[in-house]
């Protein structure tokens, strides 16, 4: 088996790179590094081909060398950060990124498998979110680079199934997290720990009041890669349908890193979602998908690996 994984050198990428070249796959990472590391693939980078290249570029895409049995599209700048940072960069990646990476798979008969996003539900007015539920966003505000690049590219993955039949799946991930996320990354538990592990404040945004559902990596991996050995086409949500507040994550995250740092408040983001947990029914059905890792262990594993990248 052969796969291509685009936004390979990522937080998510590189451990899906790692469970297919386990598996026994031939793999290529197409990674233009502008939010990926190169470090990430340390541990496979001499099993694995690797191709500096953006993905929104059709002629770089295009000069890859196939063949390929699946290509698996995690690239995305993914943190609020980053895409403001690079907002037209990311509205590039998940539009003509998708169209070029959706035409690659095409050529070669090779299935495809968009990772999209939470964040097409946008602030949810129907708890938890089931695949069914249309949305609540905002297409002009500041976390719209990132929310429509998402839904343009399933609009354009469902539209290759339809006028092609090019053999498409589409995920929705909820939030992650585990080793490897970047101390930068400016999303809730890499600030939460890196502040903890460092002794400064820890910044919680609002009240705190607001919900997250937090997954670790391994399980969603094992979602990825269930959702592409499958008939199922999707949307399917993945993520960890436990739910906690801001400031109960930052109080568990300080006291797992037995850490004297003081909790401070922060002004709260425009358009930050009020609450996020996955309706996971759906990938409990079509591909017998539900997380077995519970949130204490990915968190002290997560805080062991910052601890060990200071």
């Amino acid at each position: 088996m052969r796969a291509l994984i685009a936004g390979g050198a990522g937080f998510v990428g590189s451990h899906l790179v790692e469970r297919l070249v386990d598996a026994g796959h031939e793999v290529v990472v197409v990674d233009d590094f502008s939010t990926g590391r190169r470090e990430n693939l340390a541990a496979v980078a001499h099993q694995v081909t690797i191709v500096d290249a953006d993905i929104a570029d059709a002629a770089a895409v295009d000069a890859i060398e196939g063949p390929f049995d699946q290509v698996y599209n995690l690239a995305s700048p993914a943190s609020p950060v980053d895409y403001h940072r690079l907002p037209i960069h990311t509205l590039m990646t998940g539009s003509m990124g998708v169209k070029n990476t959706l035409d690659l798979a095409h050529a070669h008969g090779a299935r495809y498998l968009l990772a999209s996003t939470s964040e097409v539900y946008g602030d949810p007015q129907v708890h938890p979110q089931p695949e069914t539920y249309l949305g609540h966003v905002n297409p002009v505000g500041p976390r719209s680079v990132y929310d429509e690049a998402k839904r343009f590219g399933e609009a354009m993955t469902a539209a290759y199934r339809r006028e092609f039949g090019v053999d498409t799946k589409i995920v929705r991930i909820f939030n992650t997290f585990g080793p490897r996320m970047r101390v930068e990354d400016g999303r809730a538990i890499p600030n939460f720990v890196h502040q903890a592990l460092t002794g400064r404040e820890i910044t919680v945004a609002g009240d705190g009041h607001q919900t997250r559902s937090i997954c670790y990596v391994d399980d969603l991996v094992g979602g990825l890669v269930a959702m592409m050995q499958s008939s199922a086409t999707g949307p399917v949500n993945l993520g960890n349908p436990e739910e906690i507040s801001m400031l109960d994550l930052a109080t568990w995250i300080r006291d797992l890193a037995e850490s004297s740092s003081q909790i401070v408040h922060v002004p709260r983001p425009v358009d930050d979602p009020q609450i996020r947990r996955p309706d996971i029914t759906l990938a409990g059905e079509l591909l017998g998908w539900s997380p077995s890792t519970t949130a204490e262990i990915g968190l002290k594993a997560t805080i062991e690996d910052f601890r060990n990248r200071r």
